[in-house]
């Protein structure tokens, strides 16, 4: 038993999924002892690799990493989002495409319930990606709710707009029946929705300061973040920059970011087939009053922070790479 506080990271690893899982592996409180991968940016197999690739970058790969699934609970796979994270799924930054280790011999699900009982009542669950291995881990596993401490999830739209539909964010509208089903089990969930990870914004000056830091760790974030600035950045700011969403949700697991508005409110998702599939209906009809005076709901949601991730981003990336000195 370890006094660090164990964390299974749940992911469909491109380029911002890389940046949580370095986030949460920096961390002196946190340890991560398990991956599991998801169809969304790629495929799930694929998604399996590219985690490996990042924990041998940093000399982790006997972080177990467990290939989950590859289709939504209903319906087919309606894109993968390659275009964004580059043709090899990491920005095309130069990291190793071989790996030593390979994906565990155990399902997403079977890795989540061994670490569940190994870890029970502590687990906490970074999820980053469509929520379908949690979902099918619901149904497989009785007393999933009670063994897990968590769920934090990057996903959603309360207030802001979709970034795949008007109404709905990406890792929902892959599969909003698994973010149903996730959100409304019985377990504390934190939501970390684009209204915050679109303002934390990362600038050409933080790409600098993590070149010039001169180790391997902050060099592939600064050259993986080069495809997203050059793309998702012109796209969405109309300037070379990109939000961090996955590890701004790392970020607020581990504490190191505190939203300044954080309420306790009923969050309930859109699966009907119409042109709001996907939305994340959040109650934040009290935001008026900062929600005082309101009975609390189900799911605690970030709907504000202070503009100070990408500092600590930064900071906690050329940390780590000086701690390991790989260059």
């Amino acid at each position: 038993m370890t006094d660090r506080i164990p964390v299974l990271v749940d992911c469909d690893t491109g380029i911002d999924d890389a940046m949580a899982l370095l986030f949460m592996l920096a961390q002196d409180r946190f340890e991560v002892v398990g991956v599991t991968s998801v169809f969304g940016n790629n495929t799930a197999a694929q998604c399996a690799i590219n985690s490996l690739r990042v924990l041998e970058l940093v000399g982790r790969g006997d972080i177990p990493v467990a290939v989950g699934a590859e289709n939504p609970l209903v319906g087919e796979v309606t894109y993968l989002a390659t275009h964004v994270h580059g043709s090899d799924g990491l920005g095309d930054a130069g990291l190793p495409t071989d790996v030593a280790a390979q994906p565990d011999s155990r399902d997403a699900v079977t890795l989540i319930d061994d670490l569940s009982r190994e870890y029970a009542g502590r687990l906490r669950i970074l999820a980053v990606a469509p929520l379908t291995n949690l979902a099918h881990a619901l149904e497989r596993i009785p007393d999933l709710t009670d063994r897990v401490a968590d769920v934090v999830i990057m996903g959603g739209a309360c207030d802001a707009p979709g970034n795949q539909s008007p109404a709905a964010e990406a890792n929902i509208i892959h599969d909003p029946e698994a973010a149903q089903v996730v959100l409304s089990a019985a377990w504390p969930t934190t939501l970390v929705p684009l209204d915050v990870t679109m303002r934390e914004v990362l600038e050409e000056s933080d790409r600098s300061a993590l070149f010039a830091a001169g180790t391997a760790v902050p060099e592939f974030v600064a050259r993986a973040t080069d495809f997203y600035f050059g793309g998702y950045g012109w796209a969405v700011y109309g300037r070379r920059a990109s939000p961090a969403h996955d590890a701004l949700a790392a970020a607020i697991l581990t504490g190191d970011i505190v939203p300044t508005v954080f309420p306790h409110i009923d969050v309930d998702v859109d699966c009907t087939d119409g042109p709001s599939r996907g939305a994340t209906i959040a109650d934040t009809r009290a935001k008026y009053r900062r929600f005082e005076g309101v009975a609390p709901g189900r799911t605690r949601v970030a709907l504000e922070t202070d503009g100070s991730f990408p500092r600590v981003l930064v900071e906690t990336l050329i940390g780590f790479g000086e701690r390991l000195g790989i260059r």
